[in-house]
C-alpha cells in the first residue's frame, strides 16, 4: 500500500497540467472566499492568519527539509526574503484589501492580466526577446483590463474615476507577476523547504500591518463565515495551491505556468456568479475576451516550447 501511495503520488507531481487546474480551482475560491467574508473578516487579518495556519501545518513535514537545506536557505537568504516578501506577504495581503470593495468577478478576471505581465517582466527584468505577437497579446490584455476597470464608461478614463479596488488587486497582479517571474532564482532546495521559509517571511512582513489593524479597532468577527473563510485559505490556496504552483514553475517554466492558469478567472468568476449571486455584465465578457486574445496572440511561442517540454516533464 505505502508503495501504491508513492507511485500515485509521484505520478501526479510529474503532471504540470493536473496540478496546476487544481491550482486554478484553490486560487479561485480564495478570490470568493475574501470577498464572502469581507464584512466579518478584515483583510490584512484573513491574510496573516492564513499565512500563520498554514505554516503551522505544513512546519511537521518541511522541518526534516528544513534541517537539510538550512545552509543553502542561508545562503540564498536575499532572493528568499524577497520572493517571501511578494508573493506571500504582499499580494494576498492586496488582494484581500482590493475585495473589500471590488466584485470577486471584477478581482477574477483582473488577475488574467498576469499572463501578458510575466512576459512584459520577462523581458524588462531578464532580457528576454519579446515578439511582436507578444508585444500585442500585451496591450490587448491591459486594453481588456481597463475596460472591466472602467465598467465599459470610457468617459471614466477621462475623469480619473476608478474603483479603488480594482487599482488595489491591479497592483496585486503586478506584485504577483514579479513573485512569478523570479521563481527562476529561488534556490535548489525541497520544496516544502522553500515554502516553509517563504511563509515565515511573509508572516513577518504582514505583522506590522496586522498590528496596525488591531489599533484601528478593526477586528475578526467570531462567526462560522470567520472560521470557514480562515480554514479554507490556510489550506487549499496556501498550503497546497502554492506546492502545486511552485511545481508547475519548475516544470514548466514562468511563462507556460502563468499562462495555464488564465483558466482560474474563468473558473472564479462563474463561482463568484452562482455562489455569491454577483452579476456578470456585457463589459466583463469584453474584458474577458480581449485578455483571452491577448493570451492565444502572447502564447504562441509560449505554446511551442511547452509542447517540446512536456515529455521530458512525464
Amino acid at each position: 500500500m505505502p508503495a501504491l501511495l508513492e507511485r500515485m503520488t509521484g505520478w501526479v507531481w510529474s503532471r504540470p497540467y493536473l496540478l496546476l487546474t487544481f491550482t486554478a480551482l484553490f486560487w479561485a475560491g480564495n478570490s470568493i472566499a475574501g470577498r464572502a467574508a469581507r464584512d466579518v473578516m478584515p483583510p490584512v487579518a484573513l491574510a496573516w492568519w492564513r499565512w500563520a495556519l498554514a505554516f503551522l501545518l505544513l512546519l511537521p513535514f518541511a522541518w526534516p527539509h528544513l534541517r537539510r537545506d538550512f545552509a543553502t536557505l542561508k545562503t540564498h537568504w536575499r532572493w528568499l526574503l524577497l520572493l517571501g516578501a511578494l508573493g506571500i506577504g504582499t499580494f494576498n495581503t492586496l488582494l484581500y484589501t482590493g475585495l473589500q470593495t471590488t466584485t470577486a468577478v471584477n478581482g477574477l478576471l483582473l488577475q488574467s492580466m498576469r499572463p501578458a505581465l510575466i512576459l512584459m517582466l520577462g523581458a524588462l527584468v531578464f532580457g528576454e526577446y519579446v515578439r511582436l505577437p507578444q508585444v500585442i497579446g500585451i496591450c490587448l490584455s491591459i486594453t481588456g483590463a481597463l475596460m472591466i476597470i472602467l465598467g465599459g464608461d470610457l468617459s471614466s478614463l477621462l475623469e480619473l474615476e476608478f474603483n479603488s479596488g480594482d487599482l488595489v488587486i491591479c497592483v496585486a497582479v503586478v506584485v504577483w507577476s514579479f513573485y512569478s517571474v523570479l521563481l527562476r532564482k529561488r534556490p535548489a532546495v525541497h520544496p516544502l523547504s522553500f515554502l516553509a521559509a517563504t511563509f515565515v517571511i511573509g508572516i513577518v512582513v504582514i505583522a506590522p500591518f496586522y498590528l496596525a489593524e488591531i489599533i484601528d479597532g478593526r477586528l475578526i468577527e467570531s462567526s462560522s463565515e470567520s472560521w470557514m473563510a480562515i480554514g479554507y485559505v490556510c489550506l487549499f490556496p496556501s498550503l497546497i495551491a502554492y506546492l502545486f504552483f511552485n511545481r508547475g514553475v519548475e516544470l514548466l517554466g514562468s511563462a507556460a505556468t502563468g499562462l495555464y492558469l488564465n483558466i482560474m478567472p474563468v473558473i472564479g468568476a462563474m463561482l463568484a456568479v452562482f455562489i455569491l449571486s454577483e452579476p456578470f455584465r456585457w463589459f466583463h465578457l469584453v474584458g474577458m475576451s480581449l485578455i483571452g486574445a491577448g493570451i492565444f496572440s502572447a502564447s504562441r511561442i509560449a505554446r511551442q516550447s511547452v509542447e517540446q517540454s512536456i515529455p521530458a516533464a512525464r
